[in-house]
């Protein structure tokens, strides 16, 4: 009953980042989609399911103070952590720390348009209703064969797809779940992050055992953001692609680096296909 609550009379669409594989970026995806949609005119809460590592959640804090630093007004979303039920929690536990995450849920829908949801890299209660509730599901994913194998098993010999993984099959799990109480489904997209500049053999490899995986599991897959240091470098000041390309914003000159970055989030923007505000979406091509 939890998940028909939570899917009834909301207006806000609800996107999730979700992947049991540690390391994926999800944190940098979810904080660029979600100043990306604010840049757009969107109103915009965030969620951070991760309560112990804490990565979204500190991107935000990190975006906050060096507004403040540089005496800029820059986009923060309405942010909430929320902590999971300990490990030995009862039944009982589980349903009021559901009912207060729903709570929450609900209040910030009141108020915005978009909620976008950053999972924990590990499977817990409440990981598992929000994956019921996306409306759109993107699941970054390094291209290697290690970080498919959460989606897939691949065959030793052939490097093909022979079954699928413990995380696909949560996914299949909740989406049929979803399927009880509305018949509109979730958009699920695999993002292929930290893609080689080169074509190889593992590339075309783990592209080919990928495109396996989407005839089976029904999401489509496409490029994401490439293996860039400027991501990394955007962490400590909560900065995302999408912002000012200036030395004041910055902290530094832009380079070349900062403009495929961008290119790379609106793409992903792009093919989300959400509704936004077409007019700043130009400015913000133009502007790459």
């Amino acid at each position: 009953m939890s998940l028909e609550r939570a899917l009834q009379a909301r207006s806000a669409r609800v996107i999730v980042v979700g992947n049991e594989k540690g390391g994926s970026g999800k944190s940098t995806v979810a904080i660029n989609i979600a100043v990306a949609l604010m840049k757009s005119g969107q109103r915009v809460a965030t969620i951070d399911l991760d309560s112990r590592q804490r990565s979204f959640t500190r991107a935000i804090e990190n975006r906050r103070a060096w507004g403040r630093h540089v005496g800029r007004d820059l986009e923060i979303p309405n942010h909430v952590c929320i902590a999971e039920p300990a490990a030995n929690s009862t039944a009982e536990d589980d349903a009021a720390a559901t009912g207060a995450f729903l709570d929450t849920v609900d209040e910030l829908a009141r108020t915005s348009s978009f909620i976008v949801i950053d999972t924990p890299g590990a499977q817990t209660h409440l990981a598992q209703l929000v994956h019921a509730m996306a409306d759109t599901l993107i699941t970054p994913l390094n291209d290697s064969f290690v970080d498919l194998d959460v989606l897939g098993v691949v065959d030793p010999e052939t490097l093909r797809i022979n079954d699928t993984s413990h995380y696909a099959k949560l996914v299949a799990a909740a989406l049929a779940e979803r399927s009880l109480y509305t018949p509109i489904p979730t958009d699920w997209i695999v993002l292929r992050n930290r893609l080689s500049m080169t074509a190889t053999r593992n590339k075309r490899a783990v592209g080919e055992a990928l495109q396996d995986l989407a005839r089976l599991l029904s999401f489509r897959c496409i490029e994401g953001f490439g293996e860039r240091m400027i991501f990394r470098e955007f962490y400590p000041r909560g900065l995302t692609a999408l912002d000012d390309f200036n030395e004041t914003t910055l902290g530094t000159r832009p380079t070349m680096s900062h403009v495929t970055a961008r290119r790379e989030v609106q793409a992903l923007i792009d093919a989300m296909n959400l509704r936004v505000a077409p007019e700043q979406t130009e400015r913000d091509r133009d502007a790459a």
